[in-house]
């Protein structure tokens, strides 16, 4: 089994526990010889890596950590900016300030729990979410992906991604979000580059 060290950037509390739990997952599915190791993510408000000096800072920050052989991932909520603009442009930030380490930047449109709602059937019944539960028609449009996450809970509780967004980014059906939503789709894409 191979050693790879992938370090992250995220910008929310629930992202903090989800994302090393789900790049396991991941990875586990594009190469199960491998084995990655994810240091507990690094975590910067959306504000503050968009503006100058935030991408560089962080990118800076991960490789005095983690060493220029790992590769870094940013996983940072689209809201209502274009996922294909700004993921190339935090990218190109990126390789400006190290271009010796290998980069991605995923913008989950609009935001993380956009990939939940994208297999919502294969989180029926779990964590107090509706049985059955469909998904909505385009898992990324919606803007308040955690109210509608709330609002499919039957046993009277709020959505709170500081608690759920770990335990739902590991029963979620891999492949279904991967059919049903775009940019989990480059996430998958991303991190079999960063793999490679």
């Amino acid at each position: 089994m191979t050693l790879v060290r992938i370090a992250t950037v995220v910008e929310g509390q629930g992202e903090v526990a989800a994302m090393p739990v789900l790049l396991r997952r991941l990875a586990q599915q594009i190469n199960p010889q491998l084995y990655v190791e994810s240091p507990r993510p690094h975590r910067v408000a959306r504000g503050t890596l968009l503006r100058a000096g935030g991408v560089e800072n962080a990118v800076a920050t991960l490789v005095e950590q983690v060493g220029p052989s790992a590769g870094i991932l940013m996983v940072v909520d689209a809201d209502d900016d274009c996922p294909a603009k700004l993921g190339p442009a935090l990218v190109e930030r990126a390789r400006r300030t190290r271009s010796d380490v290998s980069t991605a930047a995923v913008i989950a449109n609009r935001e993380f729990e956009a990939w939940f709602l994208a297999a919502a059937p294969s989180l029926a019944g779990q964590r107090g979410l509706a049985d059955p539960l469909t998904r909505p028609a385009d898992p990324e449009v919606p803007r308040d992906c955690k109210g509608w996450l709330s609002a499919n809970r039957v046993d009277g509780r709020a959505y709170k991604p500081a608690s759920d967004q770990a335990a739902l980014a590991a029963l979620f059906d891999l492949a279904m979000a991967r059919e049903h939503s775009p940019s989990f789709d480059k996430l998958w894409r991303d991190l079999t580059m960063l793999l490679n």
